[in-house]
């Protein structure tokens, strides 16, 4: 008799384990500095750390690569070109179907007016942070690239009145 496929003993292992990097001291305070200031030149990086400019470019380019710096980018302040309204709209699908989450994913993403895109558990399967031109404007926004994406069953919009950064991800701890 055959057996059930969906039996758990017919399932395959889930991926190993994530190891966090090994980062040395002169790394981690790389990425301290860094994550204040993503525009710092090498050169300044170099001499807050007390490393050759060329030795610091390396490491810098091997956090890159190994994918522990993921990019360095502008934090526009939107309401300063023209996006007044910032809202976080919990999306609900009715089920978990793979290529639905995932198309909504990488549709969404690209949709300018998306800031960012938490896919999450609990009640909600989505968070989308969006920025708008106003109400109307952001209305229209969930309407027509959220709220109408197969599988959705339910969109919550929640406005932002003020957004605070965090510390980030690493304390100052040793300062170089």
């Amino acid at each position: 008799m055959p057996r059930n496929p969906q039996s758990r003993r017919d399932l395959l292992p889930g991926p190993p384990p994530v190891r966090p990097p090994t980062l040395d001291e002169v790394d981690l305070d790389l990425l301290r500095l860094l994550q204040t200031d993503g525009r710092r030149s090498v050169a300044a990086l170099a001499r807050d750390v007390g490393l050759a400019e060329s030795t610091c470019a390396g490491r810098v380019r091997a956090l890159t690569e190994r994918g522990i710096v993921r990019g360095f980018v502008a934090d526009i302040d939107a309401a300063s070109v023209g996006f007044a309204v910032e809202a976080m709209v919990a999306i609900r699908f009715s089920g978990h179907v793979r290529t639905q989450v995932e198309a909504f994913r990488d549709e969404v993403a690209k949709v300018p007016g998306v800031l960012a895109l938490y896919n999450t558990s609990g009640g909600n399967d989505f968070l989308v942070h969006v920025a708008a031109t106003g109400s109307d404007a952001l209305r229209n926004f969930v309407l027509d690239h959220l709220a109408n994406r197969p599988g959705v069953v339910h969109a919550e919009t929640s406005l932002i009145f003020e957004a605070t950064r965090g510390a980030g991800l690493l304390p100052a701890g040793r300062q170089p």
